[in-house]
């Protein structure tokens, strides 16, 4: 029963691999997004919250689509991107994780965002008052407070990344030992009789991936949670 194939080690490596680079690649990014939203107010922000949110109610093979058409070897942006730089991550592992990152940023920002909203502002506004610069407030007050919060993002975004299948099925396909996940190996032993033993073993270790990231990321916040109430 848990004798795993090489094929199926692959795709759980690689499946790792795509969403610890998809969580880490997008942390920058969701980082100042949540910021933005947190402590900005300006024209237009409600739209920006609702495009960054888009990924969670759009159907995921939308957003497959949408990548494809824009970064695709002979789309709008992606074509430019070859033709000039020699640069592609259509069906590539590359890819997979850029979907992944695009389908688990809304969940990332999102706890930023409480995260950042529940710190003391009073402390930034006494750093600003003793000379600060807005990018050192940012950096030695602001971020140490929602640290655990923007940790449990990046888990939440790696836990979304390592289950995600439309979005990543639809721009890079499932070529075994390139952009076959766990979700896509799965989706294909489903089409070969016989192979319950492969689907029960790739869905154990996810779920317990999953799980474990997700036991994290909740310890993480009600540790922040209790570090407030002091």
């Amino acid at each position: 029963m848990f004798h795993f194939t090489p094929a199926e080690l692959t795709a759980i490596a690689l499946s790792l691999k795509v969403a610890t680079v998809a969580a880490l690649a997008s942390l920058p990014l969701g980082i100042a997004t949540g910021w933005l939203l947190a402590r900005k107010r300006f024209f237009g922000k409600a739209l920006v919250d609702a495009l960054v949110h888009l990924p969670l109610v759009l159907p995921p093979v939308v957003v497959g689509y949408v990548l494809l058409v824009a970064l695709g070897n002979n789309g709008v942006i992606g074509g430019f991107l070859m033709e000039h730089f020699g640069v592609g991550v259509a069906f590539r592992w590359t890819g997979a994780a850029l979907a992944s990152a695009v389908m688990g940023f809304p969940l990332m920002v999102r706890t930023i965002r409480l995260s950042i909203e529940s710190a003391d502002r009073r402390l930034e506004q006494a750093a600003a008052t003793l000379g600060a610069t807005p990018w050192r407030v940012f950096r030695s007050v602001t971020l140490p407070l929602a640290w655990p919060g923007i940790v449990a993002g990046s888990v939440l975004a790696f836990a979304k990344a390592l289950g995600e299948f439309g979005a990543t099925i639809t721009f890079v396909s499932a070529i075994p030992g390139e952009t076959q996940t766990i979700s896509s190996a799965i989706y294909g032993l489903l089409q070969v009789p016989g192979s319950d033993a492969g689907i029960w073993r790739l869905a154990l270790v996810a779920m317990a991936i999953s799980l474990l990231a997700l036991l994290v990321s909740e310890w993480l916040v009600r540790r922040q949670r209790g570090e407030r109430a002091r």
